[in-house]
């Protein structure tokens, strides 16, 4: 309010904060044992995409189309969780250190890089879909189609759009005035509860969100579920039972990537919508949706595929000889 105050003093309408300060949970005793946890699935994280990434890049098969987008997908994971503005390493800080005092151009490029690394994530999915697309409904041309330019280009595409999208986001929100409450209701800076907080109209900040909540969400749920109904009409038509079966084993990691991803998201934006959701209920949705699937997308990647799990085993071979030979 002193802020607001010294404002009205000066005739000046705009008001920009020193810093935010982020809440966290309410009323829940012994909460830093969930911090710890959150830690412990960091590291596990950072160690299993790190993995994944290696062997991508030192088996010479792997590097087909088909595994630049698993390898977007475990870099993804890794410049979410471990850059400087990921979210668990600094939602750590904040409540395990009692640090809840945020810079606001920190709080801006916070929340940048959270929501666009998932919507890297979201579209890296939707690539991943047109690859088992095309490998089961054009199996002739699949090598001709689906290259290593073609997904390249769709990646990188993804990111440039992505990037211009969320800078967007970023500038409409740099051009509010916040003064009156600086603490956002959540465990981030997260777009909602910050735009929220401002005293001017905020209609564009609102319809900007709503695009992209479809932009990230349910146009690439759209794209994905539309490829598995094409990928089913054709092995209806085409296939036996013993190579339908064999078929749908090569989607099944990335259906179950794609169930880890969108099925929280898509539970809380209902339940926001038809009900009132408590704010340690939506608190603790958000950190569990951003990082448990960095956490299991390696790990469905390495044991529901049989390439990888190849590779790391021939990396394994490969590493135990050499060591033998050291010594020797």
């Amino acid at each position: 309010m002193d802020l607001f105050n010294s404002a009205l003093g000066r005739n000046i309408t705009f008001v920009r904060p020193a810093y935010f300060i982020i809440s966290g949970f309410f009323g829940i005793p012994n909460i830093k044992y969930y911090y710890v946890f959150l830690f412990f699935v960091y590291i596990v994280s950072v160690v299993g995409n790190t993995v994944v990434m290696a062997v991508i890049f030192l088996d010479y098969n792997l590097r087909t189309p088909k595994y630049i987008a698993v390898f977007n997908l475990a870099f993804v994971d890794l410049l979410d969780l471990c850059g400087s503005t990921a979210l668990i390493p600094k939602l750590l800080d904040t409540f395990l250190f009692d640090r809840r005092y945020i810079v606001y151009e920190a709080c801006l490029s916070y929340l940048f890089f959270v929501f666009f690394f998932g919507s890297v994530q979201s579209w890296t999915l939707v690539t991943m879909a047109y690859d088992r697309f095309i490998a089961i409904c054009f199996p002739l041309r699949y090598h001709s189609i689906v290259t290593k330019p073609a997904i390249g280009a769709m990646l990188m595409f993804v990111w440039i759009f992505m990037t211009c999208a969320f800078a967007v986001m970023v500038g409409l929100l740099d051009r509010l005035s916040f003064c009156g409450s600086v603490v956002i209701n959540n465990i981030f800076c997260d777009h909602g509860p910050l735009y929220r907080l401002a005293c001017n109209d905020t209609t564009l900040n609102y319809i900007v969100g709503f695009v992209l909540f479809i932009i990230i969400l349910c146009i690439p749920l759209l794209l994905i579920a539309v490829s598995y109904v094409c990928i089913s009409i054709a092995l209806s038509r085409t296939a036996s039972g013993e190579e339908r079966l064999r078929a749908l084993k090569t989607c099944t990691s990335h259906l179950i990537l794609v169930t880890i991803f969108f099925l929280p998201f898509i539970v809380t934006n209902i339940a926001v919508l038809a009900f009132y959701i408590h704010t340690n209920a939506r608190i603790i949705n958000s950190s569990l949706t951003h990082i448990i699937s960095a956490l299991l997308n390696p790990f469905i990647y390495t044991l529901k595929t049989e390439e990888v799990l190849t590779a790391i085993k021939k990396l394994w071979k490969r590493n135990k000889q050499i060591n033998i030979a050291t010594k020797w």
